[in-house]
């Protein structure tokens, strides 16, 4: 719950500073730079190189690449017959298609499953959403981007993306224990992606574009917070033996993580990538504190199937 007040006071505070004009123009860029480059990398590093590895963990992180692969189809289709532009149609696919599996999801796992849950959230937060969004991911921003892209460009930028430098790192290193005072820097640099990032989207929230964009929210926000999660919950129903302990824990959290709000790296990367940024902010601004409601009930759904 603490995490939780943290993340919706830096939310608020960036609104409150934006609008008294406290906060230069290039604020929001500034601190996606520094989200991207150095807080992002110290959190793949820090976490995924302590996590233990099994095929239940492994098999957990394909939910978050099926939901963004949905959204892509699914937003995309829907965003073309709303007349949605480009720059919209791919921030809903970035910020609908990845949930905040992190700085909300391990927080609400921790509160709602139990601490057992939380290998499983760390691989799915990894693995999953964030490789999903340093590869897919940046296809998506720049296919949607409006810039001329050779495939060459494309992939120097994803090999070239620091998050997902730092997650190849953190593997090959796996072997060697990092020394005590490198894992606490990584950690306390990593811990800031959540407050930072969160303030960067309140210094773009504009609460009186909300009834103006109500159409391209219902959108996102209906595939984030109800339709995704119905297709992971079906998928994980028909795939997962429920008389396996171990297959019903990585389900409860898999269907659980899916329900989070939109995913906050995600939003940092549309935004980079010059996408609709006020659209960007009302589906984080919106959508995180909506999945607090929300996602609970998805965890009685994923309780239901046992």
């Amino acid at each position: 719950m603490n995490a939780m007040v943290m993340l919706l006071a830096c939310l608020a505070a960036g609104i409150v500073l934006q609008r008294a004009g406290k906060l230069p123009d290039n604020a929001p860029a500034a601190l996606n730079a520094y989200v991207i480059n150095v807080a992002l990398p110290a959190l793949a590093l820090t976490h995924l190189h302590a996590t233990a590895l099994t095929v239940e963990l492994l098999a957990s992180a394909a939910g978050a690449w099926l939901m963004l692969g949905a959204a892509a189809l699914f937003i995309g289709f829907v965003a073309r017959r709303m007349k949605l532009d480009a720059a919209a149609t791919g921030a809903l696919i970035l910020t609908g298609g990845l949930a905040n599996t992190s700085f909300v999801g391990l927080p609400m796992i921790e509160a709602w499953i139990g601490r057992a849950g939380l290998p499983y959230g760390i691989v799915i937060d990894q693995l999953g959403s964030y490789l999903a969004l340093s590869t897919f991911g940046l296809m998506v921003a720049a296919r949607y981007s409006g810039q001329p892209m050779q495939w060459s460009v494309m992939w120097h930028r994803i090999l070239t993306f620091p998050p997902l430098i730092a997650l190849v790192i953190a593997l090959v290193l796996r072997p060697i224990p990092f020394h005590p005072a490198l894992d606490d820097a990584l950690g306390r640099i990593g811990a800031t992606v959540a407050p930072i990032a969160l303030f960067a989207v309140g210094c773009q929230l504009r609460l009186g574009e909300l009834w103006s964009r109500r159409g391209a929210l219902a959108l996102g926000l209906g595939y984030k917070l109800v339709l995704g999660p119905l297709l992971i919950a079906a998928v994980c129903l028909a795939m997962l033996d429920s008389g396996n302990s171990e297959a019903g824990l990585a389900r409860t959290v898999v269907i659980f993580e899916a329900a989070m709000g939109p995913m906050i790296g995600a939003a940092v990367v549309a935004n980079h990538y010059k996408l609709d940024s006020g659209l960007t902010s009302l589906m984080v601004g919106i959508g995180v504190p909506m999945s607090l409601l929300i996602a609970p009930l998805w965890l009685n759904v994923a309780h239901s199937m046992a």
